[in-house]
């Protein structure tokens, strides 16, 4: 699927075709609509980069004990717990 985007509301957010579409995967995100790794995918970029730059916007990793209870045991079958 693909979304269309009119050049008027382009031209109305003040933005380019690359920063509207980086605030709409931001928003998602913030809305817990996409997790960090695909939102990351999305932009094209390392998941370290795309955490520094929710940092720098003062938006919070979405992380709770179930997602830690799986990275516990991901590195135990890793080895590394």
């Amino acid at each position: 699927m693909s979304l269309v985007i009119s050049d008027d509301v382009l031209s109305a957010s003040g933005l380019k075709a690359e920063e509207l579409f980086l605030e709409v995967i931001l928003l998602l995100f913030q809305q817990d609509k996409l997790s960090l790794g695909k939102a990351a995918e999305l932009l094209d970029m390392p998941q370290i980069r795309f955490q520094r730059l929710i940092s720098a916007r003062g938006i919070c990793v979405h992380y709770d004990v179930a997602e830690f209870q799986e990275d516990i045991e991901h590195l135990k079958v890793q080895g590394l717990l």
